[in-house]
């Protein structure tokens, strides 16, 4: 009979170490689905730092080219108000002219640049034009007539000639310290 008792209180220890086994078994379950969550987890948390790590470089690069760009612009800004100044300073052209030089602008033009295309016709007008700008400023003499002309326009040939001298040094500087910067 004691055997019998025991072997009763063993099957009873038996079921209730198997009942623990099973409910042990559901816990580790639950854990190991925490793990592979936590594991997910800190794989989304790493991809997130690492786009904030690039989100962070691309905005210091963006900081960086602000800055080039704000130097670039005051940049402008003061060579706009040295061009400023010298418009400023340049001498005005009288509006009234005293004769249309049409006649006496053109053949000389004509002679300095044979017109060979629409851009040189264009050309030619436009030195007639500074002719009788030019002519309005000197206010020539009729005696002389052609040979005035021409020395107003080879002046004012030679002066455009600096003008363009001087604007295109003014652009190459500013192109050099745009690229520079």
């Amino acid at each position: 009979m004691t055997g019998m008792i025991l072997d009763g209180v063993l099957m009873l220890l038996l079921v209730a170490a198997l009942g623990y086994g099973i409910r042990l078994e559901k816990k580790l379950g639950a854990l190991r689905a925490g793990q592979q969550a936590f594991a997910a987890a800190v794989t989304e948390l790493n991809v997130a730092a690492s786009r904030a790590e690039t989100a962070l470089a691309s905005l210091r690069a963006s900081g960086q080219e602000t800055d080039l760009l704000h130097d670039r612009i005051v940049k402008a800004r003061e060579v706009k108000a040295q061009l400023e100044s010298l418009i400023a300073r340049a001498p005005t052209l009288p509006t009234a002219r005293p004769e249309p030089v049409e006649a006496v602008a053109a053949p000389v033009v004509r002679e300095l640049a044979p017109v060979r295309s629409d851009a040189d016709e264009e050309r030619a007008q436009r030195m007639a034009a500074l002719a009788q700008r030019i002519q309005g400023m000197a206010a020539p003499q009729r005696a002389m007539g052609g040979r005035d002309n021409v020395a107003a326009i080879v002046s004012a040939l030679t002066a455009n000639q600096s003008g363009k001298q001087s604007l295109k040094a003014a652009r190459r500087n500013l192109d050099e310290d745009l690229f520079a910067a």
